[in-house]
């Protein structure tokens, strides 16, 4: 068994609460952007699935320079968060799980999107000729099918184990 110093024990509970939060914030904007760009056609559906994707193909200081645009305390949203509700994000844990959120959103909404393109739309549809409402569809028929993507999405924001071990 590998014993941790206290050191690594402080960077790992880090992590995990970091990623945790990241997690929070993502997973149900994660999961409804999911299903809009799979189920839904609609004028700027590419822009948007583009814009989604755009963490994934700008370089990261790049993403984190407009983090710091946006919201740093001169930053549109910065400063509003700081005015109305007292919430500063720069160099804190939350602006942290923020950058987490920001650069494994993609990678979490393509797991969801692979998974729920698999799911049967013919079950969804003799749920609703058996009088199934639309969340009583998604919660027993779609929800169950895509849950490998939905599990998947979050595990990318966890540090894997040998993260913390480098010595």
């Amino acid at each position: 068994m590998m014993w941790l110093s206290s050191a690594e024990i402080e960077a790992l509970h880090l992590s995990l609460s970091i990623a945790a939060r990241s997690v929070a914030l993502s997973l149900p904007f994660a999961a409804l952007l999911a299903w809009i760009l799979t189920r839904r056609r609609f004028v700027g559906h590419t822009l948007l699935d583009a814009f989604v994707h755009l963490p994934l193909v700008l370089p990261p200081v790049m993403v984190g320079y407009l983090l710091l645009l946006l919201f740093g305390t001169r930053g549109p949203i910065g400063s509003w968060l700081e005015r109305a509700f007292g919430i500063e994000l720069i160099f804190t844990r939350n602006g942290a799980a923020l950058a987490t959120a920001v650069m494994s959103f993609p990678l979490m909404v393509r797991a969801m999107r692979i998974s729920l393109e698999t799911v049967d739309r013919g079950l969804e549809d003799a749920a609703r000729t058996l009088g199934a409402g639309a969340i009583d569809r998604f919660a027993t028929i779609t929800l169950p099918l895509m849950l490998p993507g939905v599990l998947a999405g979050p595990l990318l924001h966890f540090p894997p184990p040998w993260a913390s071990s480098a010595r």
